[in-house]
């Protein structure tokens, strides 16, 4: 029998590192840190406590009370896209969060994913940004297997924005064919009806499994002021679409509710006729387990200067369970670091990039900068990506790069085709991918390392985390790069003119360390969420459970036949 030869790995904090380090890289992460919470608490407020009270005025929860009665006591909700839209305005308003709330949160001990309209912000509304939010939390559970709960309480679209969110291949009317793919597929869906529903917002619910309609929702194509304009009917909302034409009536609806607290009762209660988790079969005889190193302490590990260097195997050694490791290929394409661990008892596989500096195979005895991506390492990574791809194994990718070799010998040594065939696995694979981007996330290497545009099921960044090609002084200087000399000075001797060329060099690196900015990229979409470092074994943990909650729609062997061991016993010497 083939067993997976799990290692320690990883060293106290104090054996790598002084106190002066360990106080230093605490403070940095601790004022990221508060800046992060700050700004969560400013998106969970919506539209403020006035909304809230119009909200309660009506006998009615506010969204996030809502997902609080849904998901289990004690239960820590995980949302995604918190912060899109964040620092955008239309005209005078903002939307927090988009106005959309989409989390994985536990419900009867299984993980669903619940996208709740936010009804202190615009009564719901669909914001630009608000349609693609929630394709992504749906595909998320797509592609994990996980139940859909749809809290709805959607006024429709944000008319004065409409043509920002209404047409496009990703505009609003692309939630519906999400709705139906999920069916197709087998996903279970569940509505809870709240409020206004107009529109897409009346649109959205009825592909799901079940739908329940408390007293005050209404489910419509056009509300009552379009049809009094339209056909000189007066009506009310509720009339046209509330429960008892819908229940009673078009069967749009299954059943009819006094209150936001019975529907989310009786949601609960169709979520525990599911299956229940599939977790511990995966976990294979284990028992799930904390580190040896508390995760806590990666916060002094990672120095919060992107070009300090840190041991890859103390940020594992912080995620895994026990801090037990099998590492694969270790000899081999030493600026990374791949293999496997346990995540609360489920096996994962990680890539990681070394940093600081590593040995050459191509000058013997020479060394180079990790964090890049060279020949050996990029086979490695492909090797690993395609063999955890057929073995079942999730992978979670864990980037600090600075993106791929580059020059003479690095196009002689094929590069681009090297690159090529990891780009080609990790499009292809089917096994759950997730991707966190710990600092630098630069160039072709971002794209290389499963980033976004490779479509993991989800991808996190930190407060440290810079998204970019490149950074904004190299940016700067290849923008000026013909009024530099080799050692990039400026050329001119005229005063007035290295003025000008110094300061459009400054605006240029500017831009660029704003464009880098983790919040930018969570705005615009360009991550999932913003986590803490300490934050991260939880979300793992997480990830791992949903990835191994649902069965029989993905191959998952027992470790005894992985591929994985058949490329570790080609890799051993012989004798």
């Amino acid at each position: 029998m083939a067993k997976v030869p799990l290692a320690p790995i990883g060293k106290p904090l104090d054996a790598s590192l002084g106190e002066v380090e360990i106080e230093r890289n605490r403070h940095a992460h601790a004022e990221r840190g508060d800046m992060l919470r700050a700004r969560r608490e400013q998106i969970a407020a919506g539209w403020g406590d006035k909304y809230v009270e119009r909200v309660h005025a009506k006998q009615k929860l506010t969204t996030r009370e809502r997902i609080d009665v849904l998901r289990d006591a004690g239960s820590e909700l995980f949302e995604v896209g918190r912060f899109v839209n964040w620092g955008v305005t239309f005209g005078k308003s903002e939307s927090p969060a988009a106005g959309v709330v989409t989390a994985f949160t536990r419900v009867h001990g299984r993980w669903t994913m619940v996208i709740a309209n936010d009804n202190t912000v615009a009564s719901g509304s669909w914001w630009p940004q608000t349609p693609e939010k929630i394709e992504r939390a749906q595909e998320m559970a797509r592609r994990l297997r996980i139940p859909v709960v749809y809290l709805v309480d959607c006024s429709g679209l944000y008319l004065p924005e409409q043509g920002r969110s209404f047409p496009g291949r990703t505009g609003a009317g692309h939630i519906f064919k999400k709705n139906s793919l999920l069916s197709a597929e087998g996903v279970p869906q569940i509505a809870g009806v709240f409020g206004d529903c107009i529109a897409g917002g009346g649109y959205m619910p009825i592909i799901s499994d079940r739908v329940f309609m408390t007293e005050q929702a209404y489910m419509v194509i056009a509300g009552a002021a379009l049809i009094k304009g339209a056909k000189s009917q007066s009506l009310s909302s509720l009339d046209i679409g509330g429960p008892e034409v819908h229940v009673g009536q078009s069967g749009c609806a299954d059943v009819r509710v006094p209150d936001d607290e019975t529907a989310l009762e009786l949601i609960r209660a169709e979520l525990a006729k599911l299956p229940g988790s599939a977790n511990d079969y995966y976990r294979h005889g284990a028992e799930a387990c904390e580190p040896h190193f508390p995760a806590s302490e990666l916060e002094a590990v990672v120095p919060d200067d992107h070009r300090v260097a840190y041991d890859a195997e103390d940020v594992l050694a912080r995620l895994v369970d026990h801090s037990l490791f099998w590492e694969l290929l270790p000899d081999r394409g030493r600026e990374m670091m791949v293999g496997v661990g346990r995540v609360d008892g489920l096996y994962m596989g990680f890539v990681i990039n070394r940093q600081g500096l590593t040995d050459n195979p191509e000058h013997h005895g020479a060394k180079k900068p990790a964090g890049v991506l060279y020949k050996e390492g990029i086979a490695k990574v492909s090797a690993f990506s395609r063999a955890c791809d057929a073995d079942g194994i999730p992978i979670v990718w864990l980037q600090d790069i600075s993106g791929f070799d580059i020059g003479v010998e690095a196009e002689q040594l094929g590069l681009l085709g090297y690159g090529s065939s990891l780009i080609y696995t990790n499009s292809t694979n089917q096994t759950p991918m997730f991707t966190v981007l710990l600092r630098k996330a630069s160039g072709a290497g971002y794209y290389a390392m499963a980033g976004m545009p490779y479509e993991p099921v989800v991808q996190l960044s930190t407060p440290q985390t810079r998204l970019a090609v490149m950074e904004g002084r190299t940016l700067a200087i290849a923008a000026f790069n013909t009024k530099l000399d080799d050692d990039f000075e400026i050329l001119t001797d005229d005063p007035e003119e290295r003025a000008k060329i110094e300061a459009g060099m400054k605006d240029v690196e500017a831009r660029i360390e704003g464009d880098m900015d983790p919040y930018k990229s969570a705005s615009q979409m360009d991550t999932d969420e913003i986590v803490a470092f300490g934050e991260l074994r939880d979300w793992l943990v997480t990830l791992a459970q949903a990835a191994y909650q649902a069965t029989g729609y993905r191959r998952g062997k027992n470790p005894r036949i992985w591929s994985l061991h058949d490329i570790d016993a080609l890799s051993r010497p012989r004798g």
